[in-house]
């Protein structure tokens, strides 16, 4: 089974500082046909404006995980830990037992695009924690480049849940092939750019829910940037 989920069903939130588009229910835009897929509870697509950004707040028991696009996103938390997440970067924060932090736009002069993504996790109340990695467009490009995964293989940031993601770049020619487990859900978010995927095409913000299904295959790209979710059934 192939369901396509279109940019413009996503639900939508402009508090002038942040525009975000929500593909599931999240605060105030509420849709029980769009709850979440197996264990992946939210990927919102956000873009803040330049010098603003989330104030100090907490989460429980997520897995969370920040894929920026553009600009570049600052990060600080009750651990200690201060980063700034960049194109490329990709930033996994488990909330476990509790966590605050605050989430800011460094630059001065353009808006920070990000997708954020929720996950929940296999063990109520681990000890938080954080991770960040860098993957280079050129181990993407063509390919599926695992990017989170249990066990952190393939110098994946490590998720406390039965989910991995992947990151490809795509244009032209070239494609790829992945095989599924029929019994597990495929998640594929198209970031940005033109992509086709099983035969549907995909344009920036869509996304295609594969469950049942035993090949993924993306072809037809055109300045494309998926993320592709592996999720527990």
């Amino acid at each position: 089974m192939i369901t396509l989920r279109k940019s413009a069903e996503r639900g939508h939130a402009d508090h002038g500082w942040l525009e975000s588009f929500h593909t599931f229910s999240f605060a105030e835009y509420h849709d029980p046909r769009h709850m979440g897929v197996g264990n992946l509870r939210v990927i919102n697509e956000d873009r803040v404006a330049p010098g603003t950004g989330f104030g100090t707040h907490g989460h429980r028991d997520m897995e969370i995980v920040s894929y920026v696009l553009e600009g570049a996103l600052g990060h600080k938390d009750s651990l200690g830990q201060s980063a700034t997440i960049r194109p490329g970067d990709v930033q996994r924060m488990s909330a476990g037992s509790g966590i605050r932090h605050s989430e800011f736009n460094v630059e001065t002069d353009r808006q920070t695009h990000f997708l954020q993504i929720w996950i929940l996790p296999d063990t109520l109340g681990i000890t938080p924690g954080y991770e960040q990695i860098h993957v280079p467009d050129a181990e993407k490009r063509g390919r599926l480049r695992r990017i989170a995964s249990p066990d952190g293989s393939n110098g994946s940031v490590r998720l406390h849940a039965d989910a991995s993601l992947y990151a490809g770049l795509f244009d032209g020619g070239e494609a790829a092939r992945m095989t599924l487990d029929a019994a597990r859900h495929t998640y594929v978010q198209l970031a940005r750019g033109r992509l086709t995927v099983n035969g549907v095409a995909l344009a920036a913000g869509d996304a295609l829910h594969l469950h049942g299904e035993q090949e993924l295959t993306l072809d037809g790209g055109a300045d494309a940037e998926v993320i592709v979710f592996d999720l527990a059934p």
